[in-house]
């Protein structure tokens, strides 16, 4: 076990990457658990409000960021620093992400409907990390072979196919699918041969004279959504928190 982790993590400068991944996932379970305590009245920790403003943990994210990612750069792939550095940036990177929707939308958020988009960013980083770190490289060139990177036309070829993929699946409103054919080859190939989804710039360009493609692409979304959707919602409430229910306004008699 430690010489495949010396051979496969330390050796090829990995431990940082390793290591940043760690603190992220380890910093935002518990900031989220910290939260959750805190909405339910539980446990000795409160909101900081120092002269009665309410100071987000989305401040000490960024500069624990800032801190983690210039002394990254400066410090190389190996070493001490070189740890501590990226411990500090997946740190603050948990923390700013975890409060992702109320940077997005500059409004607190965080247990509306809304905030659920910081879930969703969150569990798309640490995947994404995860893959970097397995070997998986962007734009899928990760296992040319040292003869094909000679070949300067193939190299330059394969990169520019996927990412026209990549960015018709984008497009297409298959954003999921786009990002992560960044990393995988050719993932994003099946979101671009599939039709776009509704409200997306293809659909919006290709399919307004064609409303059968405009019809089958609303059906595929709805059962789409109608299949994947409850099973997200309860992925992202486990994993979060519920968020709070909006009151039921009645009607006027």
């Amino acid at each position: 076990m430690g010489h495949w982790f010396y051979r496969n993590i330390t050796e090829p400068g990995k431990l940082p990457m390793l290591l940043a991944l760690a603190a992220f996932v380890v910093t935002f379970v518990v900031t989220r658990s910290i939260t959750r305590l805190i909405r339910a009245g539980r446990g000795p920790f409160r909101n900081i409000r120092p002269g009665g403003m309410h100071i987000h943990h989305v401040v000490p994210g960024v500069i624990l960021t800032i801190v983690g990612g210039f002394g990254a750069v400066g410090s190389g792939r190996h070493g001490i620093a070189a740890a501590v550095f990226a411990v500090l940036f997946g740190m603050g990177a948990g923390l700013v992400l975890d409060e992702f929707a109320l940077i997005l939308h500059l409004d607190d958020v965080y247990w509306s409907e809304s905030g659920r988009k910081s879930v969703e960013i969150v569990v798309l980083t640490a995947a994404l990390m995860t893959l970097v770190l397995a070997g998986f490289s962007p734009l899928g060139v990760n296992d040319v072979s040292p003869e094909e990177q000679h070949d300067r036309a193939s190299f330059i070829t394969t990169i520019a196919i996927n990412f026209c993929f990549v960015l018709i699946a984008l497009f297409k409103g298959k954003a999921r699918l786009s990002i992560l054919g960044i990393f995988v080859p050719f993932v994003a190939l099946f979101g671009a041969l599939r039709l776009a989804r509704p409200g997306s710039p293809w659909a919006q360009r290709f399919y307004r004279k064609r409303p059968r493609a405009r019809a089958r692409a609303g059906l595929r979304a709805y059962r789409h959504d109608r299949r994947w959707s409850a099973p997200r919602r309860r992925l992202q409430d486990w994993i979060g928190g519920a968020p709070d229910k909006l009151p039921v306004r009645r009607p006027r008699s």
